[in-house]
C-alpha cells in the first residue's frame, strides 16, 4: 500500500469517526450540545483536525445528513419491496418513513431540520437524496390516477413529514398518530 492510500484511507476512517461522533452526540443531548470543541474531545482530535474534514458544524450536519438519507432510503425500499401489492407497499413506506424518524430522532433532526447546504429536488442532489425520494415515487406512483406522479410524491412525503413533525413536537397527540397515518393512506389508495 502506498504512502498516499494509507493517507487518504486514514483520512476518511476520521471524517468517518466523527460522523459517528456527532451522530452519537446529538441523539444524547441534541444537536445543540454538538460543537465543534466537543467534537474534538470526543474524537480525540484537534479542533483545526475537524476543520481540516469539515469546514464547520453545518458541514458535519450535512454528512449525518447524507448517511441518514442514505439509511432512510435502504428502510424505505426494503419496506416496499416485502410488500404484496401497492396498497401495502405505500402503507408499509408510510409506517417505514414515520418509524424512522421515531427511532432516530436527532438523524432525521440533521436530514430535515438543522441548516444544510445540501441541494434538494434538484439533479445535483446527492444519490441519497434521490435514493429516499425515488422510494417513495415507486410507492406512489400506483395511486396517481391523473396526476403528476412526482407533485403527487411531494405531497405524500410532505404529509409524511407534517405528521411526524407536528406529532413529535406535541402539536398534534401522539395517541392518534395511527389514525391520522390511515386517513392519509385512505386518501391515497381510494379506500376512503
Amino acid at each position: 500500500m502506498s504512502i498516499q492510500a494509507r493517507r487518504e484511507r486514514e483520512r476518511a476512517e476520521r471524517e468517518k469517526l466523527i460522523v459517528i461522533a456527532a451522530r452519537e452526540l446529538a441523539e444524547a443531548e441534541g444537536w445543540d450540545a454538538v460543537t465543534t470543541r466537543r467534537l474534538a474531545e470526543k474524537v480525540e482530535y484537534s479542533q483545526p483536525v475537524l476543520y481540516s474534514h469539515f469546514d464547520g458544524k453545518d458541514a458535519i450536519v450535512a454528512a449525518v445528513a447524507l448517511e441518514g438519507f442514505a439509511e432512510l432510503a435502504t428502510e424505505l425500499r426494503a419496506a416496499r419491496t416485502a410488500a404484496s401489492d401497492a396498497d401495502a407497499a405505500l402503507a408499509a413506506v408510510a409506517r417505514a418513513y414515520t418509524d424512522f424518524a421515531d427511532r432516530r430522532p436527532a438523524l432525521y433532526d440533521a436530514m430535515f431540520r438543522q441548516a444544510v447546504t445540501l441541494p434538494f429536488a434538484t439533479p445535483e442532489a446527492p444519490a441519497a437524496l434521490h435514493a429516499g425520494f425515488g422510494e417513495l415515487a415507486t410507492a406512489v406512483r400506483p395511486h396517481a390516477g391523473d396526476d403528476d406522479p412526482a407533485l403527487l410524491t411531494e405531497t405524500f412525503w410532505a404529509a409524511l413529514h407534517g405528521l411526524t413533525t407536528l406529532t413529535r413536537s406535541a402539536r398534534l397527540p401522539a395517541a392518534q398518530r395511527d389514525t391520522r397515518l390511515a386517513l392519509l393512506l385512505a386518501r391515497f389508495t381510494g379506500r376512503a
